[in-house]
């Protein structure tokens, strides 16, 4: 029995130390598996709080139906883009990441990086907002603790800046700030959306023709350079239904970017500013003394000696016969003939005309309120006289526009729109003129478009028949009145004549000289003509053989 207690007692010690091991193996098991379940705990605690933090404000986003031209092609849509925000409460170094970020990010976004917040109370703050993904794999390459991504949607605008004062601008939340998109807002209304899902929206339709468009703009855009203008506006309107299938003010602006030019930029020449347009203006002086009786289009009208008012001297800038017919006061242009055939109405029948064409009162349209019409507080002689020939009034373009299409469309007041079906339906249009009388103003500017001595004989086109009235108005300057120093120089025409189909504004601000001169006839009328023929063909209107017969037809408006 001795010899085998050294065996028992080795064996003894063995068990003792395997069962001590277990217990330490049992106890590091314990101790390592409560850590894991804290840790667990702590990190699920954790993103439950950055999980209601960070959806709250993601929650305000707008969903937007897209905005689709006449033949459907895009002009705005939503898509998704990712935003970058911190959780100040898991970042690290503070330093490094402002360090980092301020490398990449755009300097807007970078300048507010001192401020964020070095403490852990924080848990959400925006660092930037709807990124380009190739600036978001930036920021992620670095390798931030802290930094995350969230999906928002942004509006795009894959024609880039074309017809951007009328598509308009969407603010950061996604909703409308100007333009068609202020009006989608008003009309078709907003739906919250999740930050990462594009809710699907029926289309919005506008009025205009991108392909119109761009020729617009193009056209415009030559027309600065060439005449060295500082601003260049046109539209192109049906003339029954009062849709605008083209409308650009340039400078341009471009949608993407609102903060460039919602406050301080370029504005929209065609609603937000009101101007005096010149000779144009007589077409509803001669509309409105046709249509009340005063005057026939033969009728003969003294052009000469100057036509004196008080200490006012009316004059014309060409000399002309002594007497001229009505229909010539359109042809020629004479500011005098113009002002005595005003002076003819009784009193308030030349206000009441205006206004009844629509050019006197407030206007909106889906691009936004117009500028209201400035006039005369007082309504004599001489505000008469000037008012004839497009001085002492100041109206916005496409409300001139507007008003202009009842010329030559039968006499039919329109409203102008941007958006695809909602001109005046046939049944309920206000006749305010006419028919008759329509068609004596389109044989005149018609006339005016092909005799050798019309203002506008530079907008014809051949084949399309053009007809329009050309427009040279000074503009004033403030107490210093009319310096003569700055003008304004337009064409209001139609096509094809006797009974067109579109309407062709174009305005130029301050053109420089040509040749000695600076009139409307040797810059607004082929700035016009180039137009009509780079748009008519995407509108549908093609070019017809003219004979000679239909030719002087327009001129007969001088004897009819």
């Amino acid at each position: 029995m001795t010899e085998l207690q050294p065996t028992v007692i080795a064996a003894r010690k063995t068990r003792a130390a395997a069962a001590r091991i277990a217990v330490i193996a049992v106890a590091l098991i314990a101790a390592f598996g409560a850590v894991a379940v804290q840790l667990v705990r702590l990190g699920l605690e954790g993103q439950s709080r950055v999980r209601i933090a960070v959806t709250a404000p993601i929650s305000e986003s707008y969903s937007r139906p897209p905005i689709v031209d006449r033949d459907g092609r895009i002009l705005a849509m939503d898509i998704l883009l990712p935003s970058v925000f911190a959780d100040p409460a898991r970042i690290l170094d503070v330093d490094e990441v402002r360090e980092k970020l301020a490398s990449v990010l755009p300097p807007r976004d970078a300048a507010r990086l001192p401020s964020l917040p070095a403490n852990r109370e924080r848990r959400f703050v925006w660092i930037s907002r709807k990124v380009s993904t190739a600036l978001a794999e930036r920021i992620h390459n670095f390798g931030l603790p802290g930094i995350g991504f969230r999906w928002e949607t942004k509006r795009a605008y894959p024609a880039g800046a074309i017809a951007g004062h009328v598509i308009g601008a969407v603010n950061v939340q996604n909703k409308g700030i100007a333009g068609i998109e202020r009006h989608v807002d008003l009309v078709a209304g907003l739906r919250m959306a999740r930050a990462d899902a594009i809710n699907g929206r029926r289309a919005v339709r506008s009025s205009l023709s991108l392909a119109a468009q761009h020729g617009l703009e193009d056209v415009l855009a030559g027309a600065m350079k060439r005449y060295r203008t500082e601003a260049a506006t046109g539209l192109v309107m049906d003339v029954a239904t009062g849709e605008i299938a083209a409308a650009a003010s340039l400078p341009k602006v471009d949608p993407a970017f609102p903060e460039r030019w919602v406050a301080s930029g370029p504005i929209n020449r065609l609603t937000a500013g009101a101007y005096e347009l010149g000779s144009i203006f007589k077409l509803f002086t001669v509309a409105a003394a046709l249509e009340d009786g005063i005057a026939r289009p033969a009728d003969a009208i003294a052009a000469r000696p100057a036509l004196r008012i008080g200490r006012h001297e009316i004059t014309d800038i060409t000399r002309l016969p002594t007497r001229i017919s009505v229909g010539d006061i359109i042809v020629r242009s004479s500011n005098v003939a113009a002002a005595r055939l005003a002076l003819k109405f009784g009193d308030g029948q030349h206000r009441a005309a205006l206004s009844r064409f629509g050019l006197l009162g407030e206007m909106r349209t889906e691009a936004g309120p117009t500028q209201s019409p400035r006039v005369p507080e007082r309504w004599d002689n001489l505000a008469r006289a000037t008012i004839a020939y497009g001085h002492g009034i100041a109206v916005a373009p496409v409300q001139f526009a507007a008003a202009a299409a009842a010329l030559v469309n039968g006499g039919y007041r329109v409203k102008p729109t941007f958006i695809s079906g909602a001109g005046i339906p046939e049944p309920v249009r206000t006749q305010v003129m006419s028919t008759k009388t329509s068609a004596a103003l389109a044989r005149m500017m018609r006339a005016n478009v092909t005799s050798p001595l019309g203002t506008g004989r530079l907008a014809n086109v051949p084949g399309y028949r053009v007809g329009g009235k050309t427009g040279t108005a000074d503009q004033p300057n403030g107490a210093a009145g009319y310096d003569g120093k700055k003008v304004i120089t337009s064409f209001i025409g139609a096509f094809p004549m006797p009974r067109p189909k579109f309407l062709v504004f174009v305005v130029l601000h301050d053109p420089k000289l040509v040749d000695g001169k600076r009139l409307a006839g040797i810059n607004a009328a082929p700035t016009a003509g180039a137009l009509i023929a780079r748009v008519a063909p995407i509108l549908g209107v093609l070019p017809e053989r003219e004979t000679s017969k239909a030719v002087a037809t327009g001129e007969r408006a001088l004897v009819e």
